[in-house]
């Protein structure tokens, strides 16, 4: 058995405990919280939860460290640290600052002797293994990745730190005349506001300036500003019915050519329609602690990412059952 500890126990670490359940290698072993163990309820029945500090103590008894933290301030800091003393898993990702979060991961994880995973979820993740294999399979193409429709996270708690915004959440949505274009197989050139609408369910404060909101949501550089952006000013009644749930997904499409003069196109796509985020995020993350757990039973230390991991090791099958029903 695999022994599992989740570090972190929002959304994300929920789903965690959820897809250990259905992984019979594995074995939840502890909770990690910054919150009052005391007020921590988890699902699982015999498994205690502890002070984030007091992970430090329990390096014999966790094969695997499950980081559930988030990628701003959180992981940064928790992965180089506890990859110090166990195997870890993130879902680090804010892709431009993936090379400075690997090389200090690395560093820890190789004083240690430990095998640390950083990056693994959907995007980055399991898209970007889709771009590699589509980028390697045909040189000579494109590569488009769509978003959504989905909520964005991050875009959405953007929303709701404007002054006199009470709640908010944010879809990004595909444009699907773009869609269709790089499906056509013309590789064409798209800007980001070609490829992706934004649209914002607003509940704004009683009162508040619902004119300067919109402007101000509208030209936020970094999140709305690049995109065509519509702003719908709801109930809470509304929002808590009508969008109370985390769904994404996307698409990752490599549009290439082959032949003497190019004359063959070729579309590969690979799509996610995702009921949860966190949820798949976590199955994810799942999968690739029996990976991190294996390479460091072979030896392997350091940091790994998704580009590292030979698929069978993803798997709980023996390589003779994989070559017999999945091969």
């Amino acid at each position: 058995m695999i022994r599992i500890g989740i570090y972190g126990y929002g959304n994300l670490g929920r789903g965690v405990e959820n897809a250990i359940k259905q992984n019979d290698d594995m074995e939840l072993v502890a909770v990690f919280s910054r919150r009052d163990p005391a007020s921590v309820k988890i699902n699982t029945p015999g498994v205690a939860v502890y002070r984030a500090e007091d992970a430090e103590k329990m390096t014999d008894k966790i094969d695997v460290m499950i980081i559930c933290g988030g990628s701003a301030t959180d992981l940064p800091v928790q992965t180089p640290a506890l990859a110090k003393l166990f195997n870890v898993v993130d879902s680090f990702d804010t892709h431009a600052k993936i090379p400075e979060h690997f090389d200090r991961v690395d560093a820890a994880a190789k004083e240690s002797g430990k095998t640390a995973m950083i990056s693994v979820g959907w995007d980055p993740g399991m898209f970007s293994l889709n771009r590699l294999y589509g980028s390697a399979i045909l040189p000579d193409g494109k590569d488009y990745t769509f978003w959504g429709k989905g909520v964005s996270q991050g875009h959405s708690d953007a929303i709701r730190r404007v002054d006199g915004v009470a709640d908010g959440k944010q879809y990004t949505v595909p444009v699907q005349a773009a869609l269709d274009a790089v499906r056509s197989g013309s590789a064409p050139e798209l800007t980001t506001r070609e490829k992706h609408t934004r649209e914002c369910f607003v509940v704004a404060e009683d009162g508040a300036d619902k004119a300067r909101i919109e402007q101000e949501i509208k030209s936020m550089p970094n999140y709305f500003a690049d995109y065509d952006t519509t702003v719908n000013f709801i109930s809470q009644q509304e929002l808590n019915e009508n969008h109370a749930g985390i769904p994404h997904g996307g698409f990752v499409i490599r549009s290439g050519k082959t032949g003497a003069d190019l004359e063959h196109t070729h579309i590969i796509e690979y799509s996610l329609k995702l009921d949860s985020n966190p949820e798949f995020t976590a199955s994810v993350l799942v999968c690739f602690a029996r990976a991190a757990a294996r390479m460091n039973a072979e030896g392997m230390s350091g940091c790994k990412t998704v580009f590292d991991v030979p698929p069978a090791y993803l798997s709980a099958k023996s390589g003779a059952e994989l070559r017999k029903n999945l091969l």
